[in-house]
């Protein structure tokens, strides 16, 4: 199924469950991204060799963070994005708004002493009203999941695209608002070996919406790199 299936055949292709998503136990602390970072690491350290990347959404953050920076770049073989965050995106106006909103829900707090404002600050965290202000995948989550969302959606990859230097392949949605053009065009611009399919008809999960291109791209990129016919 999905890459396992279409690459299976000739690659040594393993689904990454990162901590708290598929069977991997949520964990008991917050993450980062150089923890995620180093439990890939340690994935991959574990097969031998380096890895073909192939990553959407916030995997694609953190290939990017991988490829962009040692120890983790000399195991990153090359980059398969599929629309990846971890580029900034332009700051509309509804984004100022409900910082702004934020500022003033926390400002009566910050003038009480140290644990009261510990507290305070806490309550307002899972009041409804802060839940609102953040996305629906924020809203989603709860706990230590919540605060690792936050963490890693926070990390930004734009001054390292340059120092990436495998070969990197990207897709993008035509269709999709979660990830905009300016951003994709950006990574494709910045990064010295990179390419970018925009998918017709499709949204944020491309490899969902126009499944056969993204897996035969993929494919022949793949085969190129390693000089199979």
């Amino acid at each position: 199924r999905g890459f396992p299936a279409r690459l299976g055949d000739r690659f040594r292709v393993a689904n990454v469950d990162l901590p708290g998503h598929g069977k991997a136990p949520v964990p008991t602390t917050a993450l980062g991204m150089e923890q995620h970072a180093d439990a890939v690491a340690d994935l991959i350290r574990s097969l031998g060799g380096k890895a073909h990347l192939i990553g959407h959404s916030n995997g694609g953050r953190i290939g990017l963070y991988m490829a962009s920076r040692p120890p983790y770049r000399d195991l990153v073989r090359s980059l398969t994005l599929i629309s990846p965050s971890g580029v900034r995106r332009p700051r509309g106006p509804q984004y100022h708004l409900r910082r702004w909103t934020a500022s003033v829900l926390k400002a009566p707090f910050s003038l009480l002493p140290g644990r009261a404002r510990e507290h305070g600050l806490d309550w307002l965290r899972h009041s409804l009203v802060w839940q609102f202000l953040g996305s629906s995948d924020y809203r989603s989550l709860n706990g230590t999941m919540r605060e690792t969302f936050v963490r890693l959606v926070n990390t930004y990859v734009d001054q390292d695209l340059k120092q990436i230097g495998v070969p990197t392949l990207l897709f993008w949605g035509e269709d999709d608002d979660a990830v905009l053009e300016s951003q994709v065009r950006r990574i494709e611009r910045e990064i010295p070996d990179c390419g970018l399919v925009v998918l017709d008809d499709a949204g944020h999960y491309g490899f969902l919406d126009r499944p056969e291109t993204v897996y035969a791209a993929t494919g022949h990129f793949l085969d190129h790199l390693e000089g199979t016919p």
